[in-house]
């Protein structure tokens, strides 16, 4: 049996009074996914324990069966291994972004979803007047990037910037939870302070601004760790896997479970995404791979915009120019292929950040008979036949390997 899993970021959500209290997935036009429900099975998954922060790294990694409570290393550690940047044991890895502030308020996580080219001149700009033997940046992509910070203390609270959009930033600058986190914190807070004195006239930002475009005029380093110890997802399973995806942070992590990462040209973790380059990569993959995790992050962007509108388009591009490829290859399979579609965590347009609600999860194994739901959503799945599943349930149940 071979397996791909759609992991569509972020699209689960609350119901809207702007959508007559419907969801973005109950009121998109999804007829492929809505197939794909009729012919599976399906439930809820709570794909981060409520004790976590309900981040993408978590929840992937408890999507591919890992123990997050022992392995979690944060966000950075996995971007860090995709951009292939050497980690010792003592180094403090964490994401940075750029970010726009204004006004003191932190407009947006992403100082308007910066191009990639514009991004690295100033990471760039960075290390020539903050770097030394302690920090460093690395560039990444748009406005994803890492810092590492040599003997860094994790006894850190450090706050996603796409959790508090609106807020006065310096009420979320890094604090200390220990005497023994102090000097790191303090390390931080003076280079986003710093960045804040040395972006606004960069020239990279007087033309955005210029342009009426957000400047990048802030660092924002957040979700800290060390390079984790983590067993390679075919030492787990004996299934070779491969990842396909836009993001750093999934693709670190595949690379750090000794997964294959397809690249695809004009992947972006945009709505512009390859939609179909992406879906085509998976179906050829699967000749010399077992599982493919095809991830697509429209709908998450979406979601932290709080754009409703763009969050239910998002929904039916990955219907109509990934899912349907999907089907066909399904459809085509001789009954080899066993297909699962389901979010890491739920990104409601309100809130505009993740959060813990239990996400709406399908699989449709061609050797196993459906239940009685016919359309996917966060509702009617509450209805299906493997009902509140937890920790590497999911995995384990994709696989038929419950026990």
């Amino acid at each position: 049996m071979k397996y791909i899993i759609i992991l569509g970021d972020g699209m689960a959500d609350r119901p809207l009074a702007s959508l007559q209290n419907k969801t973005p997935l109950m009121v998109a036009n999804i007829p492929n996914i809505h197939t794909f429900c009729r012919l599976g099975s399906c439930g809820l998954y709570q794909t981060v324990p409520l004790d976590m922060p309900p981040g993408s790294e978590v929840a992937n990694l408890a999507v591919l069966g890992y123990d997050v409570h022992q392995v979690y290393q944060g966000r950075g550690v996995l971007e860090a291994a995709s951009l292939n940047i050497p980690i010792t044991g003592d180094d403090l890895v964490m994401r940075c972004n750029l970010i726009c502030i204004e006004s003191g308020l932190i407009r947006n996580h992403s100082a308007g979803h910066i191009g990639t080219e514009e991004a690295h001149q100033l990471i760039d700009f960075l290390n020539t007047r903050l770097a030394d033997e302690q920090v460093r940046f690395y560039p990444g992509f748009s406005f994803r990037h890492v810092l590492v910070v040599k003997n860094g203390m994790n006894d850190l609270k450090l706050t996603p910037p796409h959790d508090v959009p609106g807020k006065p930033f310096a009420s979320y600058l890094a604090q200390a939870t220990s005497a023994r986190g102090e000097a790191t914190a303090n390390k931080l807070n003076e280079l986003i302070l710093a960045s804040q004195r040395l972006l606004p006239d960069h020239p990279v930002n007087r033309s955005r601004m210029l342009a009426g475009r957000d400047p990048a005029n802030s660092i924002w380093p957040w979700s800290a760790g060390y390079k984790p110890q983590m067993p390679t997802f075919q030492d787990k399973f004996g299934i070779r896997g491969a990842v396909i995806s836009a993001v750093d942070i999934i693709k670190g992590l595949g690379l750090l479970a000794g997964m294959d990462v397809i690249p695809v040209a004009g992947a972006t973790g945009l709505i512009d995404t390859n939609y179909e380059g992406k879906a085509e990569a998976a179906v050829q993959a699967l000749q010399d791979h077992d599982l493919i995790y095809l991830h697509v992050e429209a709908t998450d962007e979406a979601g932290h915009a709080g754009e409703v509108d763009l969050k239910i388009k998002a929904l039916e591009l990955l219907d109509q120019r990934v899912v349907k490829r999907i089907l066909e290859a399904y459809e085509e399979s001789s009954q080899n292929l066993t297909v699962a579609i389901l979010p890491d965590h739920a990104t409601p347009c309100e809130v505009r950040t993740h959060t813990h609600d239990p996400v709406p999860f399908l699989i449709c194994n061609p050797l196993s008979l459906p239940d009685q739901v016919e359309v996917y959503q966060e509702e009617s799945v509450r209805h299906g036949r493997f009902g509140l599943i937890r920790d590497d349930q999911f995995i384990r149940l994709l696989l038929n390997r419950i026990h």
